[in-house]
């Protein structure tokens, strides 16, 4: 802040001497509003990069204020057209809409690091239900600071307004002028903004893929215009960018077999039947964790350690969160470009687990105790190929038995082992899919956890020889220590689950699939009181304490993995019993059980990570990536090593190239229908 009020300092002594100038002097008095105007809405884009992007190199760079000003100028300067008296209407409601932008995109950013999306207009349907998550967690105070610039510009309105300001009478030729001159100086703005721009500038402009750096090179302003269009882009390119879609889609997957490749694990689990868990906002961070000697989650650390386990999984969710994680993991494609599949194009055709598992035989359910509609899941559940979508009217919901968004998941899986053990019984072979819901951000009904302190006890000795419990705060009252008494929650019913499962001898034939969706969403800053817990003071170690952890934007980052696990009631023990440290994403889990459960899809973007192995290369859908070397932000074009292997720039291009491209394919995919039969593309083959 103090930097952000040294450059403003600056600012207002530059434009003191320019006043002093006769001309100059003039010019300011006689378009204060329209000064005010423009400075304002500058000041709040600025403002707004300083809380998202915290580097004098971001929140100060000169291409993004001169592109601000370009936009703020350009529509400013129409404002002369109306006559004096009108025009504080015109500018305040300009400067309400920039406002509104900075403040949404604030919010947006502390919730989901990025900003936010026209295309996001469809979702707010869903709002009323996680309204409570939206207000503890993510609403503060600094979203409230953009109110100030418009509060400025109506004492400024009515300190003109006594000096009889807007009496002043202008002829409609000398309003053209000023309106004329106000466009020319935008002009010239706009000549030497675009004669800086780099090939990268434009690429990742067009693209729109990395919104970050949109932001930090063409401003706030320009960023939610270009997103305007690139949110329509999708409906016009449809119905004229498809033979070019069509042609990279096939040029993509023209060396991908019709068939899978074989390894020691093909088939290993064919004609089993499928449990999978979606586990809400479950973290890897959580496994083995504990406070004072009791484990955060000992049910998921006994699956951990008798399964398959997978060390080193990413989620890959955009916007969409919940449901951009059920579309990769059940097509291994990833999140659209603007919208979300699940309810901007739920009418595509997609090959997914549930169809590919039909094919074979299976009768495919899902089970979610929300409301069905919530995610259209009503919709593209069906159109994922689950046979049945057991959702909140088919569940005994009461006052007592919700926490947070719906049914508690203790009683969800009670009830669902029910419905479960009566499919069992007509069926031969099942796949379902259960949805967890309790572990869901804002994670605030602690009461409704059970008990699980997570504080710190120690048992000291006084000089009497006597001994005393001493309790020191650690992460009480704090939204990450509530997430772990959430979670704790979460796996208890997650064990239940289990054993109910076992009593009904729902086991014996049965492979549990259990991933996380995504990260718990908390900012960084909870991470760094769990790691530099300076228990003296009950605050965080200084950043000079030789025993501070460093937990910085990458180790965020490469925190927000989940758990994902194959287990079976009797793999303890067996060759099945590991766990796998490479690189694995979302997208690689339907190529991975397809090679174990005897299904194929050419078009999965992901590889059976026992085909890949080491070579994995996990994109996400801002164009960030990751290997076993290195974790890379395309947004700022650095990366930090992940192992001692030299690491070359050629690596790097190629690989940004490639996730780039796997981002346009698959967004085509989506949007241009292209896995649609009918334009003569052929789905799947059996393993």
């Amino acid at each position: 802040m103090k930097v952000l009020r040294n450059f403003i300092k600056k600012q207002l002594n530059a434009i003191k001497a320019i006043k002093k100038n006769h001309l100059v002097r003039e010019y300011f008095k006689n378009n204060t509003l329209f000064l005010s105007f423009v400075v304002i809405n500058i000041l709040n884009s600025t403002v707004l990069r300083f809380f998202c992007m915290r580097s004098i190199e971001n929140f100060l760079s000169w291409k993004a204020i001169l592109a601000d000003t370009i936009i703020v100028t350009l529509l400013g300067a129409f404002g002369y057209l109306f006559k004096p008296k009108n025009r504080f209407t015109y500018f305040f409601s300009l400067t309400a809409f920039f406002t509104a932008i900075c403040m949404i995109n604030s919010v947006y950013y502390t919730f989901y690091t990025s900003f936010a999306s026209i295309s996001m207009l469809s979702l707010t349907q869903y709002i009323g239900d996680v309204g409570d998550a939206v207000v503890e967690n993510v609403l503060q105070l600094k979203d409230l600071i953009y109110l100030i610039g418009p509060l400025v510009l109506i004492m400024i309105h009515y300190k003109l307004k006594k000096k009889s300001y807007y009496n002043k009478i202008e002829l409609k030729a000398e309003r053209r002028k000023k309106t004329i001159k106000s466009l020319s100086f935008t002009g010239i703005l706009l000549v030497l903004f675009l004669i800086t721009l780099t090939s990268l500038d434009v690429s990742r402009f067009l693209k729109q893929w990395n919104k970050e750096y949109v932001v930090m090179r063409f401003g706030i302003y320009v960023y939610q215009i270009n997103d305007l269009v690139t949110s329509i882009q999708p409906k016009i390119n449809s119905m004229f960018g498809y033979d070019k879609a069509n042609k990279n889609f096939t040029d993509y997957f023209q060396n991908i077999p019709e068939s899978a490749e074989p390894n020691e694990y093909t088939n290993i689990f064919e004609g089993k039947n499928v449990i999978a868990i979606h586990a809400e906002s479950m973290m890897t961070n959580v496994i083995d964790l504990t406070f004072n000697g009791q484990e955060v989650t000992p049910n998921l650390n006994r699956l951990s350690k008798e399964g398959m386990y997978f060390s080193n999984f990413y989620s890959q969710v955009s916007v969409g969160t919940s449901s951009d994680s059920e579309l990769t993991y059940n097509t291994s494609l990833m999140p659209t470009k603007s919208g979300t599949a699940f309810v901007s194009y739920s009418d595509r055709t997609y090959i997914a687990i549930p169809k590919l598992l039909e094919e074979k035989g299976y009768y495919t359910f899902s089970m979610h105790a929300n409301n069905a509609d919530f995610w259209n899941r009503r919709t593209m559940h069906k159109n994922l190929g689950y046979n049945r979508f057991y959702s909140k009217t088919d569940y005994e919901v009461t006052k007592e038995n919700i926490i947070g968004l719906g049914l508690s998941d203790k009683e969800f899986f009670r009830q669902s082992i029910e419905k479960i053990e009566k499919i069992n019984e007509k069926k031969e072979k099942w796949y379902g899919l259960l949805i967890m819901l309790s572990n869901h951000t804002p994670f605030s009904e602690v009461e409704k956890y059970g008990e699980f302190p997570v504080d710190i006890k120690e048992t000291i000795t006084k000089e009497d020889g006597t001994t005393e419990e001493v309790i020191y705060p650690y992460m009480e009252e704090t939204k990450l220590g509530n997430y772990f008494k959430s979670i704790h929650y979460a796996d208890s019913a997650l064990g239940e689950f289990i054993t109910g499962l076992e009593e009904k001898g729902l086991l014996e034939n049965t492979v549990i699939v259990l991933y996380g969706d995504h990260d718990a969403r908390l900012p960084k800053k909870e991470y760094n009181r769990l790691y530099n817990y300076d228990k003296e003071n009950d605050s965080t170690l200084d950043k000079d304490n030789p025993e501070y952890k460093e937990y910085d934007s990458y180790q965020y980052e490469l925190g927000r993995k989940v758990p994902f696990i194959i287990w079976t009631k009797d793999m303890k023990g067996t060759k099945l019993n590991f766990t796998n440290t490479n690189v694995m994403g979302m997208y690689d889990v339907m190529p991975t059980l397809g090679n174990m459960f005897g299904f194929y899809n050419k078009y999965a973007l992901g590889h059976d990570i026992y085909n890949i192995k080491d070579n994995n290369v996990v994109v996400f859908p801002n164009g960030n990536w990751v290997n076993n070397q290195l974790y890379y932000n395309s947004q700022k074009a650095t990366y930090l090593p992940l192992s001692d292997e030299p690491i070359s720039e050629e690596t790097i291009t190629n690989t940004t190239e490639y996730a780039n491209k796997l981002l346009d394919v698959s967004n085509d995919m989506i949007v241009f229908d292209l896995l649609n039969p009918k334009k003569n593309v052929e789905g799947s083959t059996e393993g």
